[in-house]
Parts: C-alpha cells; sequence; structure tokens
C-alpha cells in the first residue's frame, strides 16, 4: 500500500532531493508533486483540486518560505473546497512550541515534524493514512 500523490512544499532543494530519495526508498508514493514556497503550491493546487483530479493525498509542509509562508498557505489552501481528505504534515526546522501548538488549530494538519524527516516518519505517515482510509495492508 502507497499513497499515490504526495506533495512536497518547501524551498531547501538539498531537504527536497533527500526526502524524495527517501520517499523512493521507502516506497511512499506513486508520484511526487514539488513547489518551492506557498504561493506556486497554491497557484498550482487550487486548479487540480477545483477539477477533482489527481490531488495530493499527503503534503509535506515547510513553514519557513520565501514569498508565502507554510502558514500563509494553510489559511488560505483550508478555503479551497475538496471532495478528497488531503492530509498536511508540518515539516519544519522550528522547534518553536509556539509554532506546535499553532499547527493544532488546523483540521487538516495531522503532524507536525522537525527537520530531518527519516524513513520512520515516513512509514509512520503511511500507516497513519491507512488507518485512516480504513485499508488493509498489503
Amino acid at each position: 500500500m502507497k499513497i499515490d500523490i504526495a506533495c512536497i512544499i518547501d524551498d531547501d532543494p538539498v531537504f527536497v532531493f533527500g526526502t524524495k530519495k527517501i520517499m523512493e526508498l521507502a516506497n511512499f508514493s506513486s508520484s511526487i508533486m514539488v513547489f518551492h514556497n506557498g504561493h506556486e503550491a497554491l497557484q498550482n493546487l487550487k486548479p487540480i483540486i477545483e477539477k477533482g483530479e489527481n490531488i495530493p493525498e499527503v503534503i509535506l509542509l515547510d513553514l519557513n518560505m520565501p514569498i508565502m509562508d507554510g502558514w500563509e498557505f494553510l489559511d488560505e489552501f483550508i478555503d479551497i473546497p475538496t471532495s478528497k481528505q488531503i492530509t498536511i504534515y508540518i515539516v519544519t526546522s522550528s522547534v518553536d512550541p509556539a509554532d506546535s501548538k499553532r499547527a493544532e488549530k488546523y483540521d487538516n494538519v495531522s503532524n507536525y515534524l522537525v527537520k530531518p524527516i527519516r524513513s520512520e516518519d515516513l512509514k509512520s505517515i503511511l500507516e497513519n493514512f491507512k488507518n485512516e482510509t480504513n485499508i488493509p495492508n498489503s
């Protein structure tokens, strides 16, 4: 069992490269979308969600990005109506307790992970995804 489409929203090319490698090794998803800031992600995801096609099931979202940060992205993203549940994981270098507390206020934010992301984190995301969608282990 793997996720069909995952999305990484992060401006750090080293993090994006490493996370994609870990995702491939963990057989995490069939495809990966990458956006370098919240604005670019919204511009691309909004039409996809409105059409109801190729919607990512999981988004890994950085908080600290130029142009539009993760919080600004979340505030706009939650207003886009969708028929499909999209689970968001905040993946950030911020260890500020105020950030993790703020993340709890968003219903579609499932967890708050501190970088670097590890294969165990991805396996945990997959397990949660299976449990939320009630898909039997394969």
